[in-house]
Formats: C-alpha cells, sequence, structure tokens
C-alpha cells in the first residue's frame, strides 16, 4: 500500500520548502522572515497548544495603559493593576498617580483614583476581601551629581520627660561649631525623654532623651554646605524650656546619592464599591515593605526605606483590620526590603532569603523560621548561592499542608551581573529543615514570576541574566514545575523578556496574566534609555486546550474552617482533587499571599463535598478560589468560597 501524505502534512513540507527556496536566493534577511513564519504557525497548532499552552496579548485601550508595577486578584474576579508613579519622576511631579481595574470576564477597563503614590508600597489580602496596600513613595532618588543641596539625617533629641514636641516642617537647625543652616520639609514629633531610675534603690539617674529623625538639607546649594564631621544643631526657633532641652545631632550632610523615601499612609481597596479607603497611617514611612497576613487575620509590616531614604531600623509593626490601626511589635528584626515572610502551619514565620533588593549585604539575608511571638530565628542551613537571593522568587509548593518551598534564582546585591540558575528546596516540617538544591533553570535569572497553579504545579516565567536586563538579557522562556516529580518542563516562550517590576497573577479561570518590565537599558550596549513594557500578557495552559473541564455550581459562599460545603457536579464521578486558591497580590517577584490547599473530597449524589481543614494558620480568614480537577488533571473555573 503506497503512503498518502495528508493536506496538513502537505503544507507543512511546501511551507518549509518555500522558507528553504526564498533563503537560497534571498539570502539571511529572508531566511529570518520564512524562520519567524513558521515559528508562527508551530506555535498555533493545536497540538503544540495542547501541549505547551499558548501566549497572547491582552487588547488595553491605550488610555488605560499604566506602568503595572503591583497586580492583584479581588474576591469579585478582578484584578486591580498599580501604578503610582510607575517609576517615572514626571508622573510623580505632576501628580500623576495610577490604578487599573480590569475585569477579565468582560474585559473592561476602569480607572481608578489614587489618591498618594502607592508605587513600591506593600499590599496583600485582607480577611473581608478588601486589599490593604500601606507606604509608597514621597520623593524619588536623587543621583550624585543631581544633587544640589546638602543633606541628610538629623536625630532630634528631646531631653524633657514631661511633654514630646513636634517640629513643623521649614524648622531650621543652624550648626553651633559649623554655623551652617539646613531646613525640614517635613514635621517631625520628638517623643519626651524617659525618666531612667535606679533598679535596686529607685534613686534618679538621668533622663534618656526622646528621639526623633528627620531629613534636612541646606538652604542654599552648594559644596561648601558639605559637612564632614558630627556637630551638634541649635533650633533658633525655640525659646525657653524648649530651647534648653531640643536639639539636632547629624553626622555627614553632604551631595552624596540621596535614596527613594518612603511614605505612612495606608489604605483598604474595596472590591464592591472599587475604591480606595483611607486607614490610618503605619508608625513609620516605608518604601518596598512586606506586608504579611497572620493567623489572626492581623497583618505584619517589616522593612522598607523610610522618610529620609534608609532602611527601617527593624521597627516592625501590625496592622489589625477591626481597629483600622497600626502598633508595634515591641521587638526588632532587620531584613532587606521586600523581604519574603510566608505564614506557616504553627503560626510562625518563613523567611526564604528572597528580597528585592535594599538594605545591607550581611544583615538579615539568612533565611529562618522565625517566632513572632517571642522574635526567635531559627536559621536554616543549606541555601546554595546564598549571596545571590536578591530578586528571587519564593513559593510555598502545593499542597500548603505539606510546608515545603522552593526558592527559584535570584542575583547578587545591588547592580551585581552575578545571577543563579540554582532552584533550592526546603521541608520546614522536618525537625531541623535545610535546603537541597532543585532542578535548575536553563540561566543564571533575576525576577522570575512564580504562579501556583490549579493543577498543582507551579509556571515560572520570565527574569533576566543581569541587573534589570542589562545587555539584552531577558529571558523569554517559561516552564512549569511538578512537585510531585520534582522536574520543570519547557512550554511555550512568552513574546516579551520581563525583568524588574513585573509579576504573575492567576485567574479565576485558569489562565495567568503577566505584566510589567523595567529594563535599565533597551539595547544590548547598554547605550540608550530603557522604556517600561506596558503590554500584558495573558498565558492559557496545556490544560484548557482539552475537550472539557469539570464545572461546580450550586454551592455554599461561605465555608468554615473545620466545615464542609457541598456543590452540584454533572462530572462528579471524575473528579479527583478539590483545593482552596488564595489569590495574589504581586511585586516585585514577591507574593506571600498565594497557597493552595488540599480539601478533603467526597463524592454525592449529584456532586461532591469538599471539607476545609480547621487550621486556621494554614487557611487564613478570606477570599479563596475554589478549584476541582478531573483524572487527566484538568481544573474546573473557580468558585469563589469565604472562609471566615
Amino acid at each position: 500500500m503506497s503512503f498518502r501524505p495528508s493536506r496538513r502534512a502537505k503544507r507543512l513540507s511546501i511551507t518549509a520548502a518555500v522558507v528553504v527556496a526564498l533563503a537560497a536566493f534571498n539570502g539571511p534577511a529572508l531566511y529570518r522572515f520564512g524562520s519567524e513564519q513558521y515559528h508562527e504557525y508551530k506555535i498555533n497548532r493545536p497540538e503544540y497548544k495542547a501541549e505547551n499552552g499558548h501566549w497572547d496579548f491582552l487588547d488595553v485601550p491605550t488610555d488605560k495603559k499604566i506602568n503595572t508595577i503591583h497586580s492583584a486578584l479581588l474576591n469579585t474576579g478582578k484584578v486591580l493593576m498599580i501604578a503610582g508613579s510607575g517609576n517615572n519622576q514626571k508622573n510623580f511631579d505632576a501628580k500623576k498617580f495610577e490604578s487599573i481595574l480590569w475585569d477579565p470576564k468582560a474585559n473592561t477597563f476602569k480607572k481608578i483614583p489614587t489618591p498618594k503614590d502607592m508605587f513600591c508600597s506593600g499590599h496583600t489580602q485582607l480577611p473581608d476581601g478588601k486589599l490593604l496596600v500601606a507606604g509608597g513613595t514621597k520623593q524619588y532618588e536623587k543621583l550624585e551629581g543631581d544633587v544640589t543641596k546638602a543633606g541628610g539625617l538629623m536625630v532630634v533629641h528631646n531631653e524633657n520627660p514631661d511633654k514630646p514636641i513636634t517640629l513643623p516642617a521649614g524648622t531650621v537647625f543652624t550648626g553651633k561649631k559649623n554655623g551652617k543652616s539646613y531646613v525640614t520639609k517635613d514635621p517631625v514629633l520628638v517623643e519626651k525623654a524617659k525618666k531612667v531610675f535606679d533598679k535596686n534603690t529607685g534613686r534618679f539617674l538621668r533622663n534618656d532623651p526622646g528621639l526623633g529623625r528627620i531629613y534636612v538639607e541646606a538652604k542654599q546649594t552648594g559644596k561648601q554646605y558639605e559637612t564632614g564631621a558630627q556637630d551638634n544643631y541649635a533650633i533658633p526657633s525655640l525659646t525657653g524650656v524648649d530651647a534648653r532641652n531640643t536639639y539636632g545631632v547629624a553626622e555627614k550632610l553632604a551631595l552624596d546619592k540621596k535614596d527613594f523615601q518612603g511614605i505612612r499612609e495606608a489604605y483598604e481597596f474595596d472590591p464592591v464599591s472599587e475604591k480606595y479607603i483611607t486607614v490610618d497611617p503605619m508608625n513609620e514611612a516605608r518604601w518596598y515593605p512586606s506586608l504579611t497576613t497572620l493567623k489572626d487575620g492581623k497583618v505584619l509590616a517589616t522593612s522598607g526605606l523610610d522618610d529620609i531614604g534608609q532602611i527601617v531600623p527593624g521597627k516592625d509593626e501590625i496592622y489589625n483590620p477591626k481597629t483600622k490601626t497600626w502598633k508595634y511589635t515591641g521587638f526588632e528584626r532587620r531584613l532587606p526590603t521586600y523581604p519574603s515572610l510566608f505564614l506557616l502551619d504553627d503560626g510562625k514565620l518563613f523567611y526564604s532569603g528572597s528580597n528585592a533588593g535594599y538594605g545591607p549585604a550581611d544583615v538579615g539575608r539568612e533565611p529562618g523560621i522565625w517566632n513572632i511571638d517571642n522574635n526567635n530565628f531559627k536559621k536554616i542551613p543549606g541555601m546554595s548561592d546564598p549571596d545571590q537571593l536578591e530578586t528571587s522568587a519564593s513559593v510555598m509548593l502545593p499542597p500548603a499542608q505539606d510546608q515545603k518551598f522552593m526558592v527559584i534564582g535570584g542575583g547578587g546585591v545591588g547592580e551585581s551581573e552575578k545571577s543563579s540558575e540554582k532552584t533550592r528546596l526546603v521541608d520546614t516540617k522536618m525537625p531541623n529543615p535545610a535546603f537541597k538544591d532543585g532542578p535548575s533553570l536553563d540561566k543564571g535569572t533575576r525576577y522570575p514570576s512564580a504562579s501556583l497553579m490549579p493543577d498543582d504545579t507551579v509556571l515560572v516565567t520570565g527574569g533576566s541574566e543581569d541587573y534589570r536586563g542589562r545587555s539584552d538579557s531577558n529571558i523569554r522562556e517559561a516552564r512549569t514545575y511538578d512537585p510531585k516529580s520534582n522536574q520543570f518542563k519547557r512550554l511555550a516562550d512568552p513574546n516579551v523578556g520581563r525583568n524588574y517590576h513585573s509579576g504573575s497573577v492567576l485567574l479565576p479561570d485558569g489562565r495567568v496574566m503577566i505584566a510589567g518590565s523595567d529594563s535599565l537599558y533597551s539595547d544590548k550596549a547598554n547605550t540608550r534609555p530603557g522604556v517600561f513594557e506596558q503590554r500584558i500578557e495573558i498565558y492559557t495552559p496545556p490544560y484548557l486546550y482539552r475537550d472539557s473541564r469539570p464545572k461546580l455550581t450550586d454551592g455554599p459562599k461561605k465555608i468554615a474552617r473545620g466545615g464542609s460545603g457541598t456543590f452540584k457536579s454533572q462530572h462528579a464521578s471524575s473528579i479527583k482533587t478539590a483545593k482552596l486558591m488564595r489569590p495574589s497580590s504581586v511585586t516585585h517577584m514577591t507574593d506571600m499571599d498565594q497557597r493552595s490547599i488540599a480539601l478533603d473530597v467526597k463524592k454525592t449524589a449529584d456532586g461532591i463535598t469538599v471539607t476545609v481543614p480547621a487550621n486556621r494558620a494554614l487557611v487564613p480568614s478570606g477570599s479563596y478560589m475554589l478549584f476541582v480537577t478531573d483524572d487527566q488533571g484538568t481544573p474546573s473555573e473557580a468558585v469563589w468560597v469565604e472562609v471566615p
């Protein structure tokens, strides 16, 4: 019997022959053209999509395009994208602060009035479904050479034990030795002094002055206003007792680089009214902070740069969603900015070592388990490339009950060229947990995005080999990690390379949105400034190219911890697993909200009954996506469930 090629095979052979012929007669340019055409043909074939998935650009109206730096999935199924000033000095100067709300079902976009510059804020999901957003930008960095007025930190002392004092913006400090004057741009509260007594005799010993920190700068421009030594500074506007008790102390006031400065403001975004609601400000100004939900639903704020551009000196604080107020923890834990902190099932926090880039190279970089009840920190050994955890990504692997984590890629501190291809795994339930290497990436990868998927895999995509994509080093690759086999599998390549200021979000329909990227340069020679990547891509995984998927209907909107809920399904016989997935809230590769919690599943006559674990630390209060998967691993579309 003779072989007869199919029509598809004939088309493929003809296409290949044309490409070869064109290349032979017309040179490299047409060969590249032909290769691109063939690539498009290849990635759009149904069998390719079924094996590797597919990437598409999201069609965003021109007037709704922003520099997406923060993304969060809300319990309405909509995605809040926040730019603030979008790492754009002109936007900041013009007070142009932006947020966009995208509805994936209707594919509509809505501008959201944004009251403050939330660029480089922290955020997390709250128990009632709102999103807490805290911190942001008070002032952009100024590089050395751009600074025209000498400035720096002034520590204000108050030796009066009877009352605090507030110094208004515009307060002048004059050096007692150098005679130079500096002025504040913001008010500063200085607490009253603390009386110190002898523990044994009760005899008064001294007053320890209350301290306040404020940024000051010279009234005039010029190098002559720099100082090189410590000096005490009088405050000419004060009189009497206040003048005697209140003074400033400053070390070096110079024309050095000035880092970004943070703000104290905090907001809750209401997904129903679709508005930001002002709540009490933090005690500390923070830029690049992490917000971590605790087992009682309160939120821990850590790290960040303060309102003078210095790393917050370990003054952690906790937000109470019921009272809308902040309170210091009473202890200090010094961590670099955007530290990745995950709530463990015993209420402690796991610090993976992942962070996003400010802070000393030798302080707070080691991973471990942190008991915030007594501030005890137990270090975890075994981390490979321990000096390359900056700009790495960390995830709690599914199911959350296993308490296993993966740390992906990363790079050296600051603008280092170093990048790691390593992944590192740790089981925190072990008596003495230690990291071990997982499968490696193809290349050293800074800024990878990682999303938990409803089929119990992890989508890892994007990143760059060098700092902020320098030297055209963006990595246009995607892969899925299977925790069961401990292996990566390459998927379809994204259309766009992404690095700094990018992040991915799992959508309720099982697709993944990825947005942002902020390359330092736009060419390999590093001569042209980069342009923020405003295009958004949607990844459709292979499981959505199968013939069918399970579906849930007619179930409860709330399920208590330890309780059960029954849902109808025409596909009950094929359903094998169920899970609650906490929605993402991501920025700078940092997403501590996402977790996937396995549920017990029992079949009913016309559906299934799922049972939620009783552990509050494993299942924090809030909104979750309930997914079920069938015997092929195909997930349903999510049903939203509240765990009160």
